[in-house]
C-alpha cells in the first residue's frame, strides 16, 4: 500500500495521567499496570519538556510502572526538583525521557486499584470503555 501503518504502543507519559473511572471508585490512580509486549523507539531529546513535566507527574506512579516493566534503572526515588539541580543533571533527564517517551507497551493490560477491573492495552490503545453497570 501508499503507506505503512505502523504501531504506537502507550508511553509511560500516559499512564502516569490516566485512573479508573469505575462505579464507587474514589481514586482509581494508579493503574497498575501489566505488559506483554514493549518496545523502545527513540524519540528526540528535550530537556525543556521533560523539565517542565516534571511538576505534573506523580513520581511514585511513574517509578512502580518504570519497575513492573522492568526499565526503573538510574530513575531516582525522590523526584527531582525543577530548579537549577535538573539543569546540570542531563543525564537523569535523559533517564525520565526515556521512561516517559521511549518505552511503549503495545500489548498488556491496565487494573483498576480499588475494584480489580481489567482494561486491556491492545496495538498500543488502552480500551478504557466501561460495560453499562460499571
Amino acid at each position: 500500500q501508499w503507506y505503512q501503518r505502523r504501531v504506537r504502543g502507550m508511553k509511560l507519559l500516559t499512564h502516569n495521567m490516566m485512573k479508573s473511572h469505575c462505579k464507587g471508585v474514589v481514586n482509581g490512580f494508579p493503574l497498575k499496570l501489566s505488559s506483554t509486549q514493549v518496545e523502545v523507539k527513540e524519540v528526540e531529546f528535550n530537556a525543556d519538556f521533560i523539565t517542565r513535566m516534571l511538576e505534573r507527574l506523580e513520581w511514585g506512579a511513574l517509578v512502580d510502572a518504570a519497575s513492573q516493566l522492568g526499565v526503573a534503572d538510574g530513575l531516582p526515588e525522590m523526584a527531582p526538583s525543577s530548579g537549577k539541580e535538573v539543569d546540570e543533571e542531563e543525564d537523569v533527564l535523559r533517564k525520565i525521557h526515556h521512561v516517559l517517551l521511549e518505552v511503549e507497551i503495545t500489548e498488556g493490560e491496565l487494573e483498576c486499584p480499588e475494584t480489580g477491573r481489567k482494561f486491556p492495552i491492545k496495538n498500543g490503545i488502552p480500551d478504557m470503555r466501561l460495560n453499562e453497570d460499571e
